[in-house]
């Protein structure tokens, strides 16, 4: 098990963009699991574990896409620094792997500048490409500046005010030379609050300030009318934000064509490639895809979280693959629990499949 850390701190960030990808432990056979120790036993156990919460991350199309999409947004951003930089937005429903995306984005980012101009700036500060905080329910001006002086260590960040504050950002985003901004959780942003509207004015006025791409990620923006500000009317043209952030949304898995189905069947392959199971097979979870898609409703968020809690289960019972019997056992979250008697109504009615029509007619 790996000590904590924090993405918010650059500390944390940096281990986390150089960390090299987990080794994955040996797939052993039932006979040969049977033939090790106690404490080997454990140990092994304990290694998948770890494993199977941290495998990786699964390129599905929907992350491919969002990816080229920042990609295009982050590579065109190349104005002087007195013109403003378009800024990029990820809004979803939660469960959809807003932060996952916004996240190892910004750390392939990370690693290609770093390795193009070194670890240090030209005045021999340490190069720091990206900045990443969260927001919470109660962000206000002074605490969003010094979560930005935070990630960098700034030794002010706890005694200055907000003005002083915001001087500290600047200096930190242009000492080190950062051109990428991650602020996750907008949906905190409350423009029926004095504290929301004056947030959301201070992203305007850093994305003037700064010579940086942000990107947003948050559940809703839109519905909350974020995009215009909270002006309504004619009045919601004058709102800047709607010209000047790209809102990328990120669909859950849909299984209405048969591309889209294709799309299920290839994840569910992927994880199964992933799997340390002494008891999988070729086609564990591609065989039972109409009852995941009926237990996860299509939300990446909630099949990984099915899936590593019934490998958890399935190691620590002994039973050692993943099936109906075991997974009906595990509980997700309640969206998911809610939704899944309806959709599992439609698969048995046949009214709904998981399987492309080629598979169907084979």
């Amino acid at each position: 098990m790996t000590g904590l850390y924090s993405l918010s701190r650059k500390e944390g960030w940096r281990r986390w963009v150089d960390t090299p990808s987990r080794a994955r432990p040996d797939q052993l056979t039932p006979a040969e699991l049977a033939t090790l120790s106690e404490e080997a036993r454990e140990e092994y156990a304990e290694a998948r574990h770890d494993w199977h919460a941290n495998f990786g991350i699964l390129k599905t199309p929907q992350l491919a896409a969002i990816h080229d999409e920042l990609d295009q947004v982050v590579a065109t951003n190349r104005q002087d620094p007195d013109r403003v930089r378009g800024a990029a937005v990820i809004d979803a429903l939660p469960g959809l792997g807003k932060t996952t995306i916004a996240n190892t984005f910004a750390r392939d980012f990370d690693r290609r500048i770093r390795k193009r101009a070194g670890q240090l700036t030209d005045e021999s500060h340490e190069r720091l490409p990206v900045f990443r905080v969260g927001l919470t329910s109660r962000t206000t001006l002074r605490t969003l500046n010094r979560m930005i002086c935070e990630f960098y260590g700034h030794p002010g960040a706890e005694r200055a005010s907000a003005a002083q504050l915001a001087v500290f950002a600047v200096d930190c985003v242009l000492s080190c030379d950062t051109r990428l901004g991650i602020i996750d959780d907008l949906h905190f942003i409350d423009l029926n609050r004095r504290d929301g509207v004056e947030v959301s004015n201070h992203l305007k006025w850093l994305a003037n300030e700064l010579p940086v791409t942000f990107i947003y990620a948050g559940v809703g923006l839109a519905e909350r009318r974020l995009f215009a500000e909270g002006l309504a009317g004619d009045t919601a043209v004058l709102a800047q934000t709607a010209r000047r952030w790209t809102r990328l949304e990120l669909p859950p898995f849909l299984i209405d064509t048969d591309v889209g189905r294709a799309h299920w069947i290839n994840l569910l392959k992927a994880t199964e490639r992933q799997l340390v199971l002494t008891g999988a097979r070729p086609g564990m979870l591609a065989d039972i895809s109409d009852y995941l898609f009926a237990r996860t409703t299509g939300h990446i968020g909630s099949f990984i979280t099915l899936v590593t809690r019934g490998c958890y289960k399935a190691i620590r019972h002994g039973h050692e693959r993943l099936d109906t019997d075991l997974l009906d056992t595990i509980r997700i979250d309640e969206a998911s629990e809610t939704a899944r008697h309806q959709l599992q109504a439609a698969f048995t009615a046949g009214t709904l499949t998981t399987r492309p029509r080629r598979a169907r007619t084979a």
